[in-house]
């Protein structure tokens, strides 16, 4: 009985292998619209497709961040100003989108852009905290979706969120682990009703990996001045122990951030490019071994694990 389950395992990867190894005909007449091209998973993004033929139109929040990606790419790739937060900068850019694509329609949108802070223990925050990063990461990813969707649609394309591994584990307060939570949501939906229409939806869920939106500096900072801003009484039930530890655990973030964004867009690639791409993608080994797993545990324990790994606030039972 073992010995045929084997056989079935070992003929199920093998026929999953052919498959993923299909990949789309004439891309180079294919247009990929990627958002967040400044630095990280976006800007490597868009020069590994460039190198691929792939028509790039790279979103870029900055002219800064636009021209030295610009220097690093051929004459193919094309870039815009993009803010996923202001609805004239997203009527914009599609504007640009449409007079780029014409006809072909958009083959792939690449839903990248995105921020981490401010992220601290919810009770440390305000509502405008929130606020700053579902806009960007929720929000933005939902307007500029809607917005390209019909050229999308014409071209019988792709659509790429980037969530997170914390869109499936909240390991922290915020509004990151619930903005991603959103993008995996709107996501599912998306990619029920657009298969009718030929088109693909596919969601990477990246573990740890060293990119501005995991900067140990820049999140310091943020759970720092969350910190300064919060009432004396939140202040005395947390302690100034816990917010020690804590900056002490974010000063550590690059030992464990893996360096090689390419297994994200590599991932990001194959979704774009494969006959048939993955509905979900989970770049990085701490995703595989440990995120993932803690996904599909029982919700008590995981409570358990994460309560026994954060410190303990001054006033705690």
């Amino acid at each position: 009985m073992w010995l045929y389950l084997a056989i079935l395992v070992g003929l199920y990867y093998l026929l999953r292998c052919y498959r993923e190894r299909q990949v789309v005909s004439h891309l180079g007449d294919k247009y990929v619209f990627i958002t967040g091209c400044d630095s990280g998973f976006g800007n490597l993004l868009a020069r590994q497709l460039d190198l691929r033929g792939l028509r790039v139109l790279a979103a870029c929040l900055t002219e800064k961040g636009a021209e030295q990606l610009r220097v690093k790419t051929s004459d193919r790739l094309e870039t815009v100003i993009l803010d996923v937060t202001s609805t004239e900068s997203i009527a914009a850019a599609t504007q640009w989108v449409k007079e780029r694509t014409g006809d072909r329609g958009l083959w792939g949108l690449v839903n990248n852009a995105g921020i981490s802070v401010p992220t601290a223990p919810n009770e440390w925050l305000t509502k405008p905290d929130f606020v700053k990063i579902l806009n960007v990461n929720l929000l933005g990813v939902i307007e500029v979706t809607l917005s390209l969707l019909p050229l999308v649609r014409k071209a019988k394309g792709r659509v790429v969120n980037v969530s997170s591994v914390m869109g499936r584990v909240a390991l922290c307060g915020g509004g990151y682990s619930i903005s991603k939570h959103g993008v995996e949501a709107f996501s599912d939906s998306l990619r029920r009703e657009l298969s009718h229409f030929g088109v693909k939806v596919a969601i990477i869920e990246p573990g740890f990996f060293k990119t501005f939106v995991t900067s140990p500096a820049v999140i310091s900072r943020s759970f720092q001045d969350t910190w300064d801003k919060a009432s004396p009484e939140v202040k005395e039930a947390y302690g100034e122990r816990l917010l020690a530890c804590t900056l002490k655990a974010v000063g550590s973030l690059d030992k464990i951030c893996s360096q090689d964004l390419s297994l994200v867009t590599n991932s990001m690639e194959h979704a774009l490019t494969a006959c048939h791409p993955r509905t979900r993608y989970s770049p990085g080994w701490d995703v595989k071994l440990i995120y993932l797993p803690m996904s599909y545990m029982p919700t008590f324990l995981v409570d358990v694990m994460i309560k026994l790994t954060y410190p303990r606030p001054a006033k705690a039972m």
